[in-house]
């Protein structure tokens, strides 16, 4: 397929090269030119523009929050001049109300739109291992499933984009909130002289199994947040899309504000390009341990 690709950050680049490794013809943009320099490099056509990147068979774009895709056009007059019957993929984490817009302004403009977030750190898109959660209309989703193949190790389909998004959004609210959990339970073990690298082999081992209390566990076993997978301020937006979800749908969500706090409280103390592990370093350090 032509296939374009706006914003090569963390996750996006990674993505992009694998579409380039899976024989597509991929034209890449992004507000800074180093990431679409080294993809050039590997056969990737540079865009000028990102208007450039949306006349061909799809567009995926993975940019980082629902301002930035209001900056780019993604929203406006650039629907206007993509090519005819284009897919455009949406990789991003972006609030519910902003989907349904996007979905309708795509729709006016005769496009296809496909909300589909990622879960997964940058190793796994590398490896193309990313679980995909894909929301849209049945036949651009049958489409771009063995394009999601490439890319993907799994493709969770929704029947609407604003409930993709929601899915992604529940899961990072689960993900910070055992961060926190983490924070807390190792703050106080340590406050009490308690070796927390014991309390994690033997929870790992037994009662808590899964990745994210093994792996981010062991950041904040060992305090090792840079460099940042994935960036605190990130985990502060979507911990505030969980929030702004919960007030419209009537949910009340107290732990999602409880976060909110700790987060807020690690921006201020300048950790805002740390990785959003180093939520759970906010308790030891109210603890002074």
């Amino acid at each position: 397929m032509k296939i374009g690709f706006i914003g090569l950050g963390r996750m996006g680049h990674h993505v992009a090269s694998n579409l380039l490794k899976a024989g597509h013809q991929v034209t890449v943009w992004n507000r800074s030119q180093e990431p679409v320099a080294a993809l050039a490099a590997r056969g990737a056509v540079a865009a000028r523009s990102p208007e450039d990147a949306l006349q061909g068979d799809a567009v995926f774009s993975m940019l980082s929050n629902d301002a930035v895709m209001r900056e780019v056009g993604l929203a406006g007059p650039l629907l206007e001049r993509a090519a005819k019957n284009l897919i455009h993929v949406n990789m991003a984490t972006i609030s519910v109300d902003f989907a349904r817009e996007l979905a309708a302004a795509h729709k006016a403009a005769g496009l296809a739109y496909i909300s589909s977030p990622v879960m997964g750190r940058p190793d796994m898109a590398e490896s193309a291992q990313l679980a995909l959660i894909a929301g849209g209309d049945a036949a651009p989703l049958a489409t771009m499933q063995p394009v999601f193949d490439q890319i993907g190790a799994r493709t969770v389909t929704m029947d609407a984009p604003e409930k993709a998004n929601l899915f992604k959004i529940a899961a990072n609210f689960m993900i910070a909130s055992e961060l926190e959990a983490i924070g807390e339970a190792f703050a106080l073990l340590r406050k009490g002289g308690v070796d927390p690298s014991l309390f994690h082999d033997v929870l790992g081992g037994r009662l808590f199994t899964g990745a994210v209390f093994k792996a981010y566990g062991a950041m904040v076993l060992n305090r090792n947040y840079e460099p940042a997978g994935f960036a605190l301020t990130l985990g502060l937006k979507d911990v505030n899309l969980a929030r702004s979800a919960a007030e419209g749908l009537g949910v009340d969500m107290p732990t999602a504000e409880l976060l909110k706090t700790h987060f807020d409280q690690a921006v201020a103390w300048g950790w805002q390009d740390k990785d959003w592990a180093a939520i759970g370093e906010v308790s030891a350090k109210k603890a002074g341990v």
